[in-house]
């Protein structure tokens, strides 16, 4: 009968604008809510039988809820270093605080998130206020990330951090830019000429290098023989006084003096002619520069005076973390107050082919389903993923203007519909006035 199909319609559709008015209240009380991702409800009608013989049955209206998980929120500023949002897209691993207790060394499970204010616990592990636990891959002693499976979560680590970590790098390379007087070469008895150079041993303790460079003259006095040897003792032997290294220095008399060749001699150290380089065993293996031959740039030897003219060295001393900040890139990098930044973890960003088909949860966050489709991890930054933007959030992506004009419509078309119930109650009244 038509007039129960028209009451089945108007039913259908306050069912429908109760939905579209549940989804518009969320939309309004997360319009301050980091991260949130704006709902929509959209309707399509419902078709019963045909319309022959003059009569049509109302098949009413069915609504749909979606979440715009693909549209982005505008990033907001904030003034901490661990405020992480991003920019394109992607997502954030994470895993919930209370699941660590049981993670026992297996895959944690994986959660995504776009946006998170992260900070230590007392336990040093980097989470939000709402237990949501950045993962990400650790990286070795070096700073080096070791290469990660990027289809499943083997290897993510729920990311944890010592606020006492102490960490001091090596010394394992000195570049020396000496320039050596010629004249010491012409003279009848040989003059040395001494300096030290700092370097840090594995454990982070200053060392010394002391380097002799002693002419090798002429006692007739025929001339500049441009001839040295080079001794290098280093101060962590014992004694202080072991010979680490000692080699023969030849210079070319051509303008600029420059180094001509280079030798080792006994009883210490070593020289590769391929890449130029001395190599010594102090505290640990140092390999030494002298800037190579036939060039100005490191070792000379000019009628000036004995001049140190540049010394350069990595390694640094002990130094304590005082701070975290995480690049474009996701790396998650620690400052030492030493001066001294290392990488302590990766942070992916995973993608999915329809991120719209991810199942939301609670505080912002998503799940893998069958309809967003296999998730893969991406270097921020590299194939579609975007980058990561740290001291940042992002906002919601409601429209507050527009959803107050989608809430008029709502309240108008709910009205209508219930019209439609009020007229039908109205027509079978008086169907049975006329049995009456």
């Amino acid at each position: 009968m038509s007039i129960s199909s028209a009451l089945s319609a108007g039913v259908s559709g306050l069912s429908a604008n109760a939905a579209r008015l549940a989804g518009i209240s969320d939309n309004i009380a997360n319009s301050s809510t980091y991260g949130y991702r704006r709902v929509s409800t959209e309707f399509e009608s419902v078709v019963i039988g045909g319309s022959g013989g003059g009569q049509y049955a109302a098949g009413g209206v069915l609504s749909q809820t979606l979440r715009d998980v693909e549209k982005s929120g505008s990033l907001v500023g904030t003034s901490n270093a661990l405020d992480i949002a991003i920019s394109g897209r992607g997502m954030l691993p994470v895993m919930n605080a209370s699941e660590i207790a049981s993670l026992q060394g297996g895959s944690p499970s994986l959660s995504l998130t776009r946006t998170g204010a992260f900070r230590l616990d007392e336990s040093g592990i980097l989470q939000t206020s709402s237990g949501l636990v950045l993962l990400g891959w650790p990286a070795n002693r070096d700073g080096t990330i070791p290469s990660m499976p990027r289809d499943t979560t083997t290897g993510l680590q729920p990311i944890k951090i010592s606020t006492n970590d102490v960490y001091a790098e090596p010394t394992t390379a000195v570049s020396l830019g000496f320039n050596l007087p010629a004249d010491a070469t012409a003279a009848t008895t040989a003059t040395p000429y001494s300096t030290s150079v700092e370097y840090y041993d594995n454990l982070g303790a200053s060392q010394t290098l002391t380097i002799t460079f002693t002419p090798v003259v002429d006692p007739v006095g025929t001339g500049r023989t441009n001839h040295w040897t080079m001794e290098i003792v280093d101060s962590s032997k014992p004694g202080g006084s072991e010979v680490v290294g000692m080699y023969d220095l030849q210079f070319s008399d051509v303008p600029g003096g420059p180094l001509q060749s280079i030798s080792a001699l006994a009883p210490a150290g070593s020289y590769d002619p391929a890449t130029q380089l001395l190599t010594i065993d102090a505290a640990q293996q140092i390999q030494i520069s002298l800037g190579g031959t036939g060039g100005t740039s490191g070792m000379t030897q000019i009628s000036s005076d004995f001049a140190p003219m540049n010394i350069t060295k990595n390694g640094t001393p002990a130094g304590v973390l005082v701070g975290l900040e995480i690049n474009e890139n996701g790396y998650l990098q620690g400052t030492y107050d030493n001066g001294m930044t290392r990488t302590l973890y990766q942070v992916p960003l995973v993608d999915v082919p329809n991120p719209n088909g991810l199942i939301a949860l609670d505080n912002q966050t998503f799940k893998i389903s069958p309809n967003s489709g296999a998730f893969f991890l991406w270097e921020a930054g590299d194939g579609p993923t975007g980058s990561i933007v740290g001291y940042a959030r992002e906002g919601s992506t409601t429209d507050v203007a527009a959803e107050l004009t989608d809430l008029i419509q709502t309240q108008r078309a709910y009205s209508s519909n219930a019209k439609i119930i009020q007229t039908v109650d109205e027509m079978l009244q008086e169907t049975t006035n006329i049995k009456r």
